[in-house]
Protein backbone atom coordinates (compact mmCIF):
# COMPACT_ATOMS: atom_id res chain seq x y z
CA UNK A 1 0.00 0.00 0.00
CA UNK A 2 1.47 3.32 -1.04
CA UNK A 3 1.53 6.39 1.17
CA UNK A 4 -1.82 8.18 1.16
CA UNK A 5 -3.75 5.11 -0.04
CA UNK A 6 -6.85 4.41 2.02
CA UNK A 7 -7.13 0.77 3.06
CA UNK A 8 -10.43 -0.73 1.94
CA UNK A 9 -12.46 -2.66 4.47
CA UNK A 10 -11.77 -6.37 4.07
CA UNK A 11 -14.46 -9.04 4.44
CA UNK A 12 -14.03 -12.82 4.55
CA UNK A 13 -16.97 -14.93 3.31
CA UNK A 14 -16.84 -18.52 4.62
CA UNK A 15 -19.43 -20.69 2.85
CA UNK A 16 -19.14 -23.96 0.93
CA UNK A 17 -21.79 -22.82 -1.58
CA UNK A 18 -19.84 -21.31 -4.48
CA UNK A 19 -22.91 -19.42 -5.69
CA UNK A 20 -23.21 -17.61 -2.37
CA UNK A 21 -19.48 -16.90 -2.37
CA UNK A 22 -19.68 -15.30 -5.80
CA UNK A 23 -22.90 -13.41 -5.08
CA UNK A 24 -21.60 -11.87 -1.85
CA UNK A 25 -18.14 -11.18 -3.28
CA UNK A 26 -19.60 -9.37 -6.29
CA UNK A 27 -22.22 -7.38 -4.36
CA UNK A 28 -19.99 -6.35 -1.45
CA UNK A 29 -17.17 -5.62 -3.89
CA UNK A 30 -19.43 -3.23 -5.78
CA UNK A 31 -20.19 -1.55 -2.44
CA UNK A 32 -16.51 -0.79 -1.88
CA UNK A 33 -15.29 -3.78 0.15
CA UNK A 34 -12.39 -6.10 -0.54
CA UNK A 35 -13.82 -9.62 -0.30
CA UNK A 36 -12.00 -12.94 0.10
CA UNK A 37 -13.81 -16.28 0.14
CA UNK A 38 -13.24 -19.67 1.76
CA UNK A 39 -15.17 -22.88 1.21
CA UNK A 40 -13.85 -24.95 4.10
CA UNK A 41 -12.40 -24.65 7.59
CA UNK A 42 -8.86 -25.20 6.29
CA UNK A 43 -9.28 -22.48 3.66
CA UNK A 44 -10.67 -20.12 6.30
CA UNK A 45 -7.68 -20.70 8.57
CA UNK A 46 -5.28 -20.14 5.68
CA UNK A 47 -6.99 -16.88 4.66
CA UNK A 48 -7.01 -15.57 8.24
CA UNK A 49 -3.39 -16.52 8.80
CA UNK A 50 -2.34 -14.52 5.77
CA UNK A 51 -4.47 -11.39 6.08
CA UNK A 52 -6.29 -9.14 8.54
CA UNK A 53 -10.05 -8.97 8.08
CA UNK A 54 -12.52 -6.41 9.38
CA UNK A 55 -15.48 -8.81 9.46
CA UNK A 56 -16.27 -12.47 8.76
CA UNK A 57 -19.49 -13.81 7.22
CA UNK A 58 -19.62 -17.43 8.37
CA UNK A 59 -22.05 -20.16 7.32
CA UNK A 60 -23.35 -22.33 10.15
CA UNK A 61 -23.42 -25.53 8.08
CA UNK A 62 -19.92 -26.29 6.84
CA UNK A 63 -18.45 -29.51 5.43
CA UNK A 64 -15.97 -31.61 7.39
CA UNK A 65 -15.60 -32.07 11.12
CA UNK A 66 -16.02 -28.37 12.04
CA UNK A 67 -19.33 -26.57 11.63
CA UNK A 68 -19.71 -22.81 11.62
CA UNK A 69 -20.39 -22.60 15.35
CA UNK A 70 -17.15 -24.41 16.13
CA UNK A 71 -15.29 -22.15 13.72
CA UNK A 72 -16.82 -19.06 15.33
CA UNK A 73 -15.62 -20.29 18.72
CA UNK A 74 -12.16 -20.90 17.24
CA UNK A 75 -12.00 -17.40 15.72
CA UNK A 76 -13.23 -15.76 18.89
CA UNK A 77 -10.63 -17.50 21.05
CA UNK A 78 -7.93 -15.37 19.47
CA UNK A 79 -9.62 -12.43 17.74
CA UNK A 80 -12.34 -9.83 18.30
CA UNK A 81 -13.12 -9.54 14.57
CA UNK A 82 -16.90 -9.11 14.06
CA UNK A 83 -18.59 -12.37 13.03
CA UNK A 84 -21.95 -12.56 11.25
CA UNK A 85 -23.41 -16.07 11.10
CA UNK A 86 -25.33 -17.20 8.00
CA UNK A 87 -27.80 -20.08 8.29
CA UNK A 88 -30.65 -21.71 6.44
CA UNK A 89 -31.96 -23.09 9.73
CA UNK A 90 -34.52 -20.78 11.29
CA UNK A 91 -33.99 -22.05 14.82
CA UNK A 92 -33.92 -19.79 17.88
CA UNK A 93 -31.47 -22.12 19.63
CA UNK A 94 -29.06 -21.83 16.68
CA UNK A 95 -29.15 -18.08 17.16
CA UNK A 96 -28.61 -18.36 20.89
CA UNK A 97 -25.70 -20.77 20.50
CA UNK A 98 -24.18 -18.61 17.77
CA UNK A 99 -24.27 -15.56 20.03
CA UNK A 100 -22.95 -17.56 22.98
CA UNK A 101 -19.87 -18.70 21.06
CA UNK A 102 -19.05 -15.14 20.09
CA UNK A 103 -20.95 -14.17 16.94
CA UNK A 104 -22.00 -10.51 16.66
CA UNK A 105 -25.03 -11.05 14.44
CA UNK A 106 -27.06 -13.75 12.69
CA UNK A 107 -28.74 -13.70 9.25
CA UNK A 108 -31.12 -16.38 8.02
CA UNK A 109 -31.02 -17.80 4.50
CA UNK A 110 -32.32 -16.94 2.01
CA UNK A 111 -31.30 -13.37 2.62
CA UNK A 112 -31.54 -10.05 0.81
CA UNK A 113 -28.19 -8.63 -0.21
CA UNK A 114 -29.20 -5.22 1.09
CA UNK A 115 -29.82 -6.75 4.51
CA UNK A 116 -26.36 -8.34 4.51
CA UNK A 117 -24.83 -4.99 3.57
CA UNK A 118 -26.76 -3.22 6.34
CA UNK A 119 -25.70 -5.80 8.94
CA UNK A 120 -22.06 -5.61 7.85
CA UNK A 121 -22.07 -1.83 8.08
CA UNK A 122 -23.73 -2.00 11.48
CA UNK A 123 -21.15 -4.33 13.06
CA UNK A 124 -18.32 -2.33 11.50
CA UNK A 125 -19.78 0.94 12.77
CA UNK A 126 -20.28 -0.54 16.22
CA UNK A 127 -16.68 -1.69 16.32
CA UNK A 128 -15.39 1.69 15.14
CA UNK A 129 -17.30 3.45 17.91
CA UNK A 130 -16.10 0.90 20.47
CA UNK A 131 -12.47 1.28 19.41
CA UNK A 132 -12.47 5.05 19.76
CA UNK A 133 -10.48 6.36 22.71
CA UNK A 134 -12.38 6.03 25.96
CA UNK A 135 -13.34 9.20 27.85
CA UNK A 136 -10.67 10.35 30.31
CA UNK A 137 -12.78 9.40 33.33
CA UNK A 138 -12.90 5.76 32.23
CA UNK A 139 -9.17 5.16 32.72
CA UNK A 140 -7.98 1.91 34.26
CA UNK A 141 -10.18 0.02 36.71
CA UNK A 142 -9.17 -2.76 39.11
CA UNK A 143 -11.58 -5.32 40.57
CA UNK A 144 -11.12 -8.74 42.21
CA UNK A 145 -7.55 -8.92 40.91
CA UNK A 146 -8.59 -8.01 37.36
CA UNK A 147 -7.41 -4.95 35.42
CA UNK A 148 -9.63 -3.25 32.83
CA UNK A 149 -7.95 -0.64 30.64
CA UNK A 150 -10.70 1.27 28.83
CA UNK A 151 -8.34 3.24 26.59
CA UNK A 152 -6.41 0.20 25.37
CA UNK A 153 -9.55 -1.98 25.50
CA UNK A 154 -7.51 -4.60 27.33
CA UNK A 155 -8.44 -6.90 30.20
CA UNK A 156 -5.83 -8.65 32.37
CA UNK A 157 -6.63 -11.49 34.76
CA UNK A 158 -5.26 -11.86 38.32
CA UNK A 159 -2.35 -13.93 36.97
CA UNK A 160 -1.26 -11.00 34.78
CA UNK A 161 -2.35 -12.56 31.48
CA UNK A 162 -4.31 -10.54 28.94
CA UNK A 163 -7.67 -12.14 28.17
CA UNK A 164 -8.99 -11.89 24.60
CA UNK A 165 -12.49 -10.44 24.47
CA UNK A 166 -14.87 -9.61 21.66
CA UNK A 167 -16.11 -6.06 21.27
CA UNK A 168 -19.43 -7.04 22.83
CA UNK A 169 -17.82 -8.82 25.78
CA UNK A 170 -15.53 -5.88 26.55
CA UNK A 171 -18.36 -3.37 26.26
CA UNK A 172 -20.50 -5.44 28.61
CA UNK A 173 -17.72 -5.76 31.20
CA UNK A 174 -17.00 -2.04 30.98
CA UNK A 175 -20.66 -1.21 31.56
CA UNK A 176 -20.76 -3.50 34.59
CA UNK A 177 -17.51 -2.12 36.02
CA UNK A 178 -18.70 1.47 35.68
CA UNK A 179 -22.12 0.66 37.19
CA UNK A 180 -20.99 -1.67 39.97
CA UNK A 181 -23.43 -2.28 42.81
CA UNK A 182 -26.41 -1.24 40.70
CA UNK A 183 -28.97 -3.70 39.36
CA UNK A 184 -28.99 -3.42 35.57
CA UNK A 185 -32.05 -4.43 33.55
CA UNK A 186 -31.67 -5.96 30.09
CA UNK A 187 -33.08 -2.77 28.59
CA UNK A 188 -30.41 -0.72 30.34
CA UNK A 189 -27.68 -3.09 29.21
CA UNK A 190 -28.96 -3.04 25.61
CA UNK A 191 -28.89 0.75 25.60
CA UNK A 192 -25.47 1.09 27.22
CA UNK A 193 -23.84 -1.57 25.00
CA UNK A 194 -25.56 -0.29 21.84
CA UNK A 195 -27.34 -3.62 21.22
CA UNK A 196 -30.67 -2.11 20.20
CA UNK A 197 -32.17 -2.85 16.81
CA UNK A 198 -31.04 -6.45 16.35
CA UNK A 199 -34.30 -8.24 15.61
CA UNK A 200 -35.50 -7.21 19.07
CA UNK A 201 -33.52 -10.25 20.20
CA UNK A 202 -32.85 -9.47 23.85
CA UNK A 203 -31.37 -12.92 24.41
CA UNK A 204 -28.25 -11.27 22.98
CA UNK A 205 -27.63 -9.79 26.42
CA UNK A 206 -27.96 -13.15 28.16
CA UNK A 207 -25.63 -14.78 25.63
CA UNK A 208 -23.00 -12.08 26.13
CA UNK A 209 -23.17 -12.49 29.89
CA UNK A 210 -22.79 -16.26 29.60
CA UNK A 211 -19.62 -15.74 27.56
CA UNK A 212 -18.31 -13.06 29.89
CA UNK A 213 -18.86 -15.22 32.97
CA UNK A 214 -16.85 -18.00 31.36
CA UNK A 215 -13.93 -15.61 31.07
CA UNK A 216 -13.95 -13.75 34.38
CA UNK A 217 -15.66 -16.03 36.90
CA UNK A 218 -13.81 -18.71 38.87
CA UNK A 219 -16.92 -20.87 38.51
CA UNK A 220 -19.17 -19.70 35.68
CA UNK A 221 -21.98 -21.99 36.85
CA UNK A 222 -21.97 -20.26 40.26
CA UNK A 223 -20.96 -16.68 39.43
CA UNK A 224 -19.79 -14.37 42.17
CA UNK A 225 -19.02 -11.24 40.12
CA UNK A 226 -22.03 -11.03 37.79
CA UNK A 227 -25.10 -12.06 39.77
CA UNK A 228 -28.53 -12.69 38.27
CA UNK A 229 -31.38 -10.81 39.92
CA UNK A 230 -34.47 -12.87 39.20
CA UNK A 231 -37.07 -11.05 37.15
CA UNK A 232 -35.00 -7.87 36.98
CA UNK A 233 -31.55 -8.23 35.43
CA UNK A 234 -27.95 -8.44 36.62
CA UNK A 235 -25.75 -7.04 39.38
CA UNK A 236 -21.97 -6.56 39.29
CA UNK A 237 -20.82 -7.24 42.85
CA UNK A 238 -17.14 -6.26 42.64
CA UNK A 239 -15.93 -2.85 43.86
CA UNK A 240 -13.79 -1.38 41.06
CA UNK A 241 -11.03 1.06 41.99
CA UNK A 242 -8.96 3.46 39.95
CA UNK A 243 -5.17 3.50 40.11
CA UNK A 244 -5.29 6.55 42.38
CA UNK A 245 -7.79 4.85 44.64
CA UNK A 246 -5.46 1.91 45.16
CA UNK A 247 -2.44 4.00 46.13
Amino acid sequence: MTSGTVRRTRILVVDDDVRIQRMLAQYLGEEGFDVDVAGSSSQMRARMAGAKFDAVLLDVVMPGDCDGLQLAREIRSGSDVPIIMLSGRDDVMDRVVGLEVGADDYIGKPFHLREVLARVRTVLRRRTVSNEAAPPEAGVLFFAGWRLDAERRAVTNPAGDEVAMSTGEFDMLHVFATHAGRVMTRDMLMDLTHKRGRDGFDRTIDALIVRLRRKIETDAANPSLIKSVRGVGYLFTARPETASGRS
